[in-house]
């Protein structure tokens, strides 16, 4: 699975609309984030988890925390996620459940109501699958893992960069085999 673009919007930390162009940070699909403590690493892997899969990338945040506590009222939150896997081309997009502005009148003009969560994968031909239990059975035909082996296959967390770093030889072998 190659990511090509991710959109996150009124997610995490970020109030507003965010694009990660991730073509534009190279062509081999195999990318190091990094960054100062609190810049929005976590936040990336969490996007690209919950786009693919609908939960957080490590198991202490839940994706009912993803709603920015910064977002006006009226934003809207999802993660939109284009990527490339066998040579076609599919789009994800997912919001979790939160509480947004009611678009009608209501007594109250400051009302708010429970978004559901809602997920739609648009396939390489241009059809599309929409339900959250729909869309997570799709992408895992597609990718063939589920959320946990996608995590230790194709993303390497800080403690397991750690891990490979200071690894012996025969570890590290062990490691790239699993993730190549």
């Amino acid at each position: 699975m190659k990511p090509l673009e991710l959109t996150i919007s009124a997610f995490g930390p970020y109030a507003g609309e965010e694009h990660i162009d991730f073509s534009k940070v190279g062509r081999d699909g195999l990318y190091l984030i990094t960054g100062d403590t609190g810049a929005g690493k976590t936040t990336v892997f969490d996007a690209l988890i919950f786009a693919l899969y609908g939960t957080a990338s490590g198991n202490v945040r839940s994706s009912s925390m993803f709603r920015s506590k910064y977002a006006s009222p009226e934003s809207k939150t999802f993660v939109e996620l284009k990527f490339e896997y066998g040579g076609k081309v599919y789009t994800i997009k997912r919001n979790p459940p939160y509480a947004r502005k009611a678009l009608r009148r209501t007594k109250s003009e400051n009302a708010l109501i429970e978004e559901p969560a809602g997920a739609e994968l648009t396939l390489p031909d241009g059809k599309t699958v929409s339900g959250v239990s729909g869309v997570n059975k799709a992408i895992n035909s597609i990718i063939g893992l589920d959320r946990d082996h996608f995590a230790q296959v194709a993303m390497l967390s800080q403690g397991d960069f750690l891990r490979l770093l200071f690894a012996p030889t025969k570890d590290k072998i062990d490691i790239f085999r699993s993730l190549f």
